[in-house]
């Protein structure tokens, strides 16, 4: 049943790991709550990104909710790294478990929220015919969302005559690619999943990279009773690791210091890490940062892939060079490399040639066509600022969201619009998404107890806010290169760092700061 004209306390945008959470702490408040999704189901970037090979690449144990000691007890994780349908049968199963259902609306993507100052109240308005009122909204739609997918604009893409797909809109019942001549486009973490499974049925597969990633193995495997058992027990520790790890992941610190070792030894090591696989391939030296380590480290990944792909060619385009390592995401794979010696996989550098145009047949790279049945665009999306430029979403004085975020990324604390009261947002992996959701809990919380109507922050403090988050970036590493974390991958879109670069650990303190000393740079009215 659609609802229309229907009061709530609070609304939520977005079914995934945020949404689910924040519904059900909200809930918890006594307050009356709607979710709407657009998607058929709980789930979010794990309902809408099913391409082939679609997996986490976080290990299990920690890719998951912590609020609840039952829930972690009772789910069961079946492989180190989790593959797409998985986690959303995790998602689908703490729905149910919270008896969430009955209060979300599938179906039903968020096209406007709009502020009314006399009422303060906010009208949000689906697709699907909803029309109610909340006094709070928060948006947990994610960074990376199918809502803000970035469609490549080539010249010619009305002309092609196969399919195509784009991975963050990946059809339900699939795609068939058997014998098929097929082009994947891009070459960060989804293209690298993709490429291999795609090669199984594929009759000829064409890569067209711009940058060769730095890829370190996933090593997957499926896990054991023993192992599962030894995580459960040991949840208490892992939960308070994770809390208080810069990445939130449950790692110990890295060991070794490389300038005190010689070559052998830190190449061993290296080999060592490499064959366990996993995140940790990176985090060996403490002296990571240094100019030393990081040669030493490039050096071993492009001779790793000198050392599989047999292709001379092929592994001159596939070496990752041309910036410095961790300057961009560094992905996991299963036998990406070891694809390329397959003889119906290519590889085609159009960084050296670029792509001209899409022709009705396929791909033309300079002078040069490649004839295909279907285009894969593993090409990322709008991240950050995209999916809330997607909705209409109009504050105090009608002032939109979408100009308000025209030149790059600005919030308080990264939750919170000056000139938009009462609307919230979560984002981010499970570790950070539940720090999030709690603090907005708390936040609203507070404004209920004490009778105020609406809450924002001051404009100089998120302006203060805005101005640290790029000073943290301005000179680091990830300013070495040009990535989807400074919205390069979207012509037009301005160069702005897009993350916090400060850690989980200080991001925590610092709200935690502003929450003790009563919200400070918010305001709060009756």
């Amino acid at each position: 049943m659609t609802d229309t004209n229907e009061e709530f306390d609070a609304v939520v945008i977005g079914a995934g790991f945020a949404g689910i959470y924040m519904l059900h702490k909200l809930r918890e408040q006594g307050l009356k709550c709607r979710l709407f999704e657009a998607g058929d189901g709980p789930g979010g970037a794990w309902y809408w990104n099913r391409y082939p090979g679609a997996r986490c690449d976080s290990e299990s144990y920690f890719y998951c909710y912590f609020f609840s000691d039952e829930i972690l007890q009772e789910w069961t994780w079946s492989e180190r790294f989790p593959a797409q349908p998985e986690i959303e049968r995790y998602l689908n199963f703490v729905a149910d478990r919270l008896d969430l259902r009955k209060d979300m609306s599938f179906g039903a993507r968020v096209s406007s929220t709009v502020y009314d100052e006399a009422s303060r109240r906010w009208t949000v308005e689906t697709d699907a015919g909803h029309k109610v009122t909340a006094r709070y909204v928060v948006t947990a739609i994610g960074g990376l969302t199918s809502t803000a997918s970035n469609l490549p604009n080539i010249p010619g893409i009305g002309d092609y005559k196969g399919e195509w797909y784009h991975t963050g809109h990946w059809p339900k019942d699939g795609v068939d690619f058997t014998g098929k001549r097929v082009g994947v486009l891009g070459t960060g973490s989804t293209g690298i999943q993709a490429v291999p499974v795609i090669a199984q049925t594929a009759g000829h597969l064409t890569v067209f990279q711009r940058t060769p990633a730095y890829i370190m193995p996933a090593k997957n495997h499926p896990l054991t009773e023993e192992y599962n058992a030894e995580i459960k027990a040991n949840y208490p520790t892992i939960r308070d690791n994770v809390r208080t790890h810069w990445g939130g992941q449950p790692y110990d610190a890295p060991a070794y210091t490389f300038a005190e070792l010689s070559l052998d030894e830190a190449t061993r090591l290296q080999e060592e890490y490499w064959n366990n696989g996993g995140l940790r391939v990176i985090q060996l030296f403490k002296d990571a940062r240094t100019p030393e380590v990081r040669e030493f480290q490039e050096e071993f990944f492009r001779r790793k892939v000198r050392s599989i792909v047999k292709d001379p060619a092929k592994a001159e385009i596939l070496e990752p060079k041309g910036y410095p390592m961790g300057a961009k995401r560094i992905a996991l794979d299963t036998n990406y490399y070891e694809t390329f010696n397959l003889p119906h996989v290519d590889v085609v550098d159009v960084r050296k040639t670029p792509i001209t145009r899409i022709t009705e047949k396929g791909i033309m790279v300079g002078e040069t066509e490649y004839p295909l049945d279907i285009i894969v665009f593993a090409t990322g999306y709008d991240a950050v600022t995209g999916p809330f430029r997607a909705m209409d979403i109009r504050g105090r004085g009608g002032i939109r969201m979408y100009d308000k975020l025209d030149d790059g990324p600005r919030s308080y604390v990264g939750m919170a619009f000056a000139g938009f009261p009462n609307l919230l947002a979560v984002s981010g992996v499970p570790a950070s998404i539940e720090h999030d959701v709690e603090w907005i809990a708390a936040l609203i919380e507070h404004a209920e107890k004490n009778g105020y109507k609406a809450v924002e922050p001051t404009q100089e403090a998120e302006d203060a806010w805005t101005e640290e988050t790029q000073a943290k970036a301005a000179g680091s590493l990830f300013d070495q290169a040009d990535s989807w974390q400074y919205g390069s991958n979207v012509p037009g879109k301005p160069r702005r760092f897009l993350l916090w670069l400060g850690g989980l650990n200080v991001f925590r303190e610092r709200c935690d700061e502003v929450a003790n000393e009563g919200y400070k740079g918010f305001t709060f009215a009756r």
